[in-house]
């Protein structure tokens, strides 16, 4: 039986780098995942096993250390590590942002100094853009950072940080307003800070504190957490690309592709949902056949196999837009709403076909059905995903009368 989701026109490095991931994720994922979840147990083993494959630097360029692959193929990458176990895909993804916005706008020096580490997987990445009462309006940030000779002095807290203990190097967004007088646009006042820090929880370094992991209803194993800068002080070459007043745009940039990532997270969750809901459909037995032969079963599986495949659909298309060095802010935003809002209905499906076993943590759907809502809300909510879609969509098609 031919699977879901498949891609057509890969070439066969492509191939064959997706083919080693679905073996990877099948034999070393999947098996100890929901073990792993329910103890909420960083998956050191399994971090360490991607190290080795090469993906902390598969979009990372050859001449910095890494493969030097297509959003497509990370995205495809990803798409098959959550369809294993969403976590894991988390803790790469936060890392393939901070590398994306340091080869896109880093200085040489910058790049030169992270990127070889990055793409060993050695230094581990994180980026932090949210705040406790910020939301999604990214223009309220309260964060500040203060110039002071040949350093910045930054103060602030930050929320919801994917890899907060785990990571070394953290993107931080904040507002600099040297050299921008009062008035200026707040978006206009922003800038990215490349901070170094030791892992772990605590003190990491002087100035700056990683509070304990956050405890959540799912997304479970890798650690969130908050971030408090205090006089945390930043030497004035570790702002991203060298210049203030760039970094909301540097954020969009990363985040776009950020979107790309959580709807290929979406497409990987859904495929794992329909797979338990398929199998578990032909294993039980009411009113003398497999549930799977009853007419309300075949819908509902007709159902979710087509919103996996429409949203894989919409997902490579958004990658490949970006690949083209084309804007893809519409597709991406398409993609990451589609994605999110299937997945969580396919999850849905899946645990209505396993009826009262669905309930169980012994079944693998349960741990499913807590974490596909984190996708919602993740690099935008849903609400912000047709915010930029209408706009983009006014745009393009602006009535001239």
């Amino acid at each position: 039986m031919a699977r879901l989701a498949q891609t057509a026109g890969l070439t066969d490095v492509q191939q064959e780098i997706l083919s080693t991931v679905r073996d990877f994720v099948d034999k070393e994922i999947i098996p100890v995942a929901t073990e792993l979840e329910h103890r909420d147990e960083y998956p050191q083993a399994i971090v360490d096993g991607l190290k080795e494959l090469g993906l902390f630097g598969l979009m990372i360029p050859e001449e910095y250390g890494g493969l030097g692959e297509s959003l497509l193929t990370y995205a495809l990458c990803v798409e098959e590590i959550a369809r294993g176990w969403m976590s894991v895909s988390g803790i790469i993804n936060t890392h393939f942002i901070v590398a994306y916005m340091l080869k896109q706008h880093g200085t040489q020096e910058q790049k030169e100094h992270f990127l070889p580490r990055m793409a060993a997987g050695d230094v581990r990445g994180a980026f932090s853009m949210s705040e406790p009462g910020l939301g999604s309006d990214v223009s309220a940030i309260t964060s500040k950072a203060v110039r002071d000779g040949d350093e910045y002095v930054l103060n602030g807290q930050k929320m919801w940080l994917t890899n907060g203990g785990t990571s070394s190097l953290v993107a931080v967004l904040v507002r600099s307003d040297e050299g921008h007088p009062e008035g200026t646009a707040p978006h206009r006042s922003m800038t990215t800070f490349l901070v170094e820090k030791e892992p772990g929880f605590g003190e990491v370094r002087p100035g700056l504190t990683i509070p304990g992991k956050i405890d959540k209803m799912g997304y479970k194993g890798v650690d969130t957490t908050e971030l408090i800068m205090d006089g945390l002080r930043v030497p004035a070459d570790r702002v991203l690309g060298g210049a203030t007043g760039r970094g909301f745009y540097q954020m969009m940039d990363g985040v776009e592709v950020g979107r790309v990532n959580v709807a290929a997270r979406g497409c990987g969750v859904a495929q794992r949902a329909f797979e338990l809901g398929v199998r578990y459909a032909q294993q039980r037995h009411t009113f003398g056949k497999q549930i799977a032969q009853h007419q309300a079963i075949q819908f509902k599986l007709a159902e979710m196999a087509t919103k996996v495949e429409a949203a894989h659909a919409m997902m490579v298309n958004a990658a490949r837009k970006k690949d083209s060095g084309q804007r893809n802010d519409l597709e991406a935003g398409m993609a990451k709403y589609l994605a999110s809002e299937y997945c969580k209905e396919v999850v849905e499906d899946a645990f209505r076909i396993h009826g009262g076993y669905g309930f169980s943590k012994e079944y693998e759907i349960e741990r499913l059905y807590r974490e596909a809502p984190m996708l919602l809300i993740g690099e935008g909510t849903a609400e912000i995903q047709k915010m930029i879609i209408g706009r983009r969509l006014l745009e393009e098609y602006r009535f001239q009368g």
